[in-house]
């Protein structure tokens, strides 16, 4: 299969690459062998872990590689039900980014994969802009993309979205959690809603409450949104505040919180028989979640399990870090102490 060559692009001058009836590309997280003199060696340089952080490759005598590639699973279908086109492209990008800045990975260049039945302008430029916005918060390059045009192969109105993001790290700088200990301080960043994972579930909530997307979102902190909106909501991209906390030292381990929820990711990062202690209370729950806790029954346990309850990204730090960055965070670059790292594998609530 052919391989297309795409100029370097940046910010708002970006547009969408040519139509290519190509099928998608499919990438895997795989660690690849240590290059050097330009020719593959057979040793494995940087090996890949449990985390999300994609896969990594040498660079060299001194750099890693760090690949991620993702989508935007159903939130896509909400996009195209509630007409939001304009901010999916930003979830698309945060969702390989985010995974990767996780290794403490520079993020360094981003591209696209947009499928489609029929050519839409309008639409795709919609879509594209958010990829843009996205990959300014990230600080990377938009490597153009690729778009297919598959007629019959998805309805009318509808596309698929797909992406892949290459990151940097020094190879002795790379975060994985080895060295956790029990006493460090579990910091949360906070998100900006369901992100991008629980949509299946939201909607099933939705379709049980008798609502509409278009319906106002009941909740009592006098800001106004409909359902749809709040559901929406852009992924934050974490990049900028996490690799201004890792410069500043004290960070052990980072788990973006995505599908799983809190119980799921955030015991990938640690050592055997070491887990987490989550104080519950102590970070602003947004409240979509109340909503679809009181709509849905969903007991905590479901909750934890399918949402990220309001903190996307979640780093491990030393305990003599943990004041000195949780007093340097302000605006919207918040972060909350939500917990602790004790014995015992597990996340445990209190």
């Amino acid at each position: 299969m052919a391989m297309s060559t795409h100029r370097l692009l940046r910010g708002p001058a970006a547009s969408p690459a040519p139509a290519d009836r190509r099928g998608p590309r499919h990438t895997h997280r795989l660690c690849l062998p240590q290059a050097g003199a330009g020719m593959p060696r057979a040793s494995v340089a940087c090996s890949s872990t449990s985390i999300s952080s994609g896969g990594r490759y040498i660079l060299g005598d001194h750099d890693c590689l760090v690949l991620g590639i993702d989508d935007v699973r159903t939130k896509l279908k909400l996009a195209i039900e509630t007409g939001i086109h304009d901010t999916i492209g930003i979830d698309l990008v945060a969702m390989s980014v985010n995974d990767i800045v996780t290794s403490g990975a520079e993020p360094k260049a981003f591209q696209e994969y947009y499928a489609t039945s029929k050519h839409d302008a309008d639409l795709e430029e919609k879509v594209i802009k958010g990829v843009v916005s996205g990959c300014q918060q990230s600080d990377c390059i938009r490597l153009g993309g690729e778009t297919a045009e598959m007629p019959g192969f998805y309805a009318e109105g509808e596309f698929d979205l797909s992406g892949s993001a290459l990151g940097v790290v020094n190879k002795d700088k790379v975060i994985d959690g080895r060295n956790i200990a029990e006493g460090d301080i579990i910091i949360g960043l906070p998100s900006s809603g369901l992100h991008s994972n629980g949509l299946s579930l939201a909607r099933r909530v939705l379709e049980k409450s008798g609502l509409s997307l278009g319906d106002q979102l009941p909740r009592d902190d006098g800001i106004t949104s409909t359902i749809g909106e709040a559901l929406m909501a852009p992924t934050v991209i974490y990049v900028k505040q996490v690799l201004e906390i890792i410069s500043h030292g004290g960070v052990k381990g980072i788990v973006h919180i995505t599908g799983g929820g809190f119980t799921e990711n955030i015991p990938r990062v640690f050592p055997s028989r070491l887990g987490a202690k989550i104080v519950t209370g102590s970070w602003e729950v947004p409240p979509v979640f109340k909503w679809l806790q009181q709509a849905g029954n969903i007991d905590d346990a479901e909750m934890r399990r399918t949402f990220n309850m309001g903190i996307g990204m979640v780093l491990v730090v030393s305990r003599e870090s943990a004041d000195r960055i949780i007093q340097e965070t302000h605006g919207s670059n918040l972060a909350y102490r939500i917990g602790e790292v004790i014995q015992g594998e597990g996340v445990h609530y209190a």
